[in-house]
């Protein structure tokens, strides 16, 4: 078992926030390890398949022998914040990280959708389960979803459905059902909102994703999905100027479900806690140093 991390960040009261503590700054977040010289780190490109298709995918592997426990990595909508300092944070302590683009997102194959990109969470999972991923050393024995914003909602939704899962990691997660981080909730105002797409979804755009948001949101809503997930260790990373009332309302209801091993962090950030990064790395890699393996 690993040694016990303490998080020193102030913990959510059900539905209010509390002042921000800084977190003790795990070594892992700014310290460069030693090279293993017989079991190097290294970067794989890989393709996931999902629906007869490969989405782009890296595989940041950690240094030692394999296996290694392994965090798969999801960015938001359209993923322009893709939290790759993270991935390297998370590997330096000893993980690997599978982080890979929705199908229709950043040049990965076919059309994207916000259905779609749940879809190829759980598809994702699939593969870090299989033999092919074992080859590559991802312990599929040990995995934990970890998502941003939609990103978030994918992992927690698929975490639903999931058996034997380490953990799951909230990091400011959009709960679809409850609006976006900037306030929009009727579908004029998410058009509006989703102004940061660029090109970076092939078969979506601002207006399709909206009309997907309105027609769907009620299933995607994570305090009733909070419900199936009584027992999994979940961190709800929030940020104080992003999603903070939607967050704050899903850790109250994890929490409300039964759930005793949810760690739950504020920081005094906007959304892609531009300012915090080093502590968002610090918390993450301090909690899943203390999971029990």
């Amino acid at each position: 078992m690993r040694r016990p991390f303490v998080i020193a960040a102030m913990v959510l009261t059900a539905l209010a926030p509390a002042s921000s503590l800084a977190a003790p700054t795990a070594r892992a977040v700014i310290s460069d390890p030693v090279r293993d010289v017989r079991y190097p780190t290294h970067n794989q490109q890989l393709l996931i398949p999902s629906h007869g298709l490969g989405m782009n995918a890296v595989l940041f592997e950690a240094s030692g022998k394999d296996p290694h426990p392994t965090v798969i990595l999801m960015h938001g909508l359209p993923g322009n914040e893709r939290n790759l300092d993270l991935a390297q944070a998370i590997r330096r302590s000893g993980w690997d990280v599978l982080t890979f683009t929705y199908r229709g997102a950043w040049g990965s194959a076919g059309d994207f959708s916000i259905a779609n990109a749940m879809d190829d969470t759980r598809a994702a999972l699939d593969f870090a389960r299989s033999p092919e991923a074992g080859k590559l050393g991802i312990d599929g024995r040990h995995l934990a979803l970890a998502g941003h914003s939609m990103g978030g909602a994918t992992a927690m939704m698929t975490a639903i459905g999931a058996r034997d899962l380490d953990g799951l990691i909230l990091i400011d997660a959009w709960n679809i059902a409850h609006g976006t981080s900037k306030g929009a909730t009727t579908r004029e105002e998410l058009i509006n909102g989703f102004d940061d797409f660029g090109n970076s979804l092939h078969g979506a755009t601002p207006a399709s994703v909206a009309d997907e948001v309105v027609a769907k949101r009620a299933q995607w809503d994570l305090v009733v999905a909070a419900r199936q997930l009584p027992h999994l260790p979940i961190l709800t990373v929030t940020a104080t100027y992003g999603g903070a009332l939607a967050n704050r309302l899903t850790t109250a209801a994890l929490r409300r479900a039964g759930n005793r091993r949810v760690t739950a962090v504020e920081m005094d950030s906007d959304h892609s806690f531009s300012d915090h990064r080093i502590a968002l790395a610090s918390t993450i890699v301090g909690w899943l140093q203390a999971l029990p393996r």
